[in-house]
């Protein structure tokens, strides 16, 4: 069936094209206009008014939404001696401590949704972009994702509550999933008020101008919901 099916054009019939919505009146109607049989994503779309071209107008960050993404997050580690079992200890799903698992990776498993690395790891992960790179796998000290062992516990943790990375791409677009489109509205409004606090926090002081120019909700295959960028810029986080 194409992307313009019956369902899809009668979810998108409740939809006002002209219209920017308020945030949770976006939230109501992207529940509403998600009509797949498995328990569809719920994303935003950011069109930001930055250069992705110029180095001082990149946008990257990690933000932890509070009600999670509705799926359970395996988290592979790079780390060894004291770091491995610290990382075991902490719930990792997968521990990458030998030339084995750098082996095993490089032949294409990427069987997990976050990789972390201990600092002296990251020669050998850094190795693996080829695998971890197109995948937005490779862990990053910017994102996070590279912490001395000690601090392993609270990274792993923070990744498996639904800790996610949001980055402007070459278009200068942000895409970032907020949750399922079984959660109720209230925990749909805190996450996305979360995120755009994250948004508005890691504005580079380079951007001039609009800095949110247009923000859209969609459930998987669903509809696009244009949300007012001024309100959702001002939710109150709960």
């Amino acid at each position: 069936m194409g992307k313009h099916g019956k369902k899809y054009l009668e979810a998108k019939a409740k939809v006002d094209q002209e219209k920017l919505y308020a945030p949770e009146q976006a939230i109501e109607l992207v529940k509403e206009t998600s009509f797949t049989n498995f328990d569809s994503t719920i994303e935003v779309h950011m069109r930001m008014g930055l250069d992705p071209r110029q180095a001082d107008q990149q946008l990257r960050d990690v933000v932890v939404l509070p009600n999670g993404l509705g799926k359970t997050i395996s988290v592979l580690v790079f780390a060894q001696g004291e770091g491995a079992s610290a990382a075991k200890a902490a719930g990792a799903d997968h521990v990458a401590d030998d030339d084995e698992w750098i082996k095993k990776i490089q032949d294409g498993f990427t069987d997990f949704d976050v990789a972390i690395s201990t600092p002296d790891m990251m020669g050998k992960a850094g190795k693996l972009g080829r695998v971890l790179g197109p995948r937005g796998l490779m862990p990053n000290p910017k994102a996070g994702t590279v912490v001395p062992a000690d601090d392993l516990p609270r990274a792993i943790k923070e990744a498996k509550a639904g800790r996610v990375e949001f980055r402007l791409d070459k278009t200068a677009n942000i895409h970032v999933p907020i949750g399922k489109a079984s959660f109720s509205v209230e925990k749909l409004t805190e996450n996305f008020a979360t995120l755009m606090a994250a948004i508005k926090k890691a504005r580079p002081a380079a951007a001039k101008g609009s800095y949110v120019k247009k923000v859209s909700l969609t459930s998987t295959m669903g509809p696009g919901i244009k949300v007012d960028p001024y309100q959702a810029l001002s939710m109150e986080i709960s």
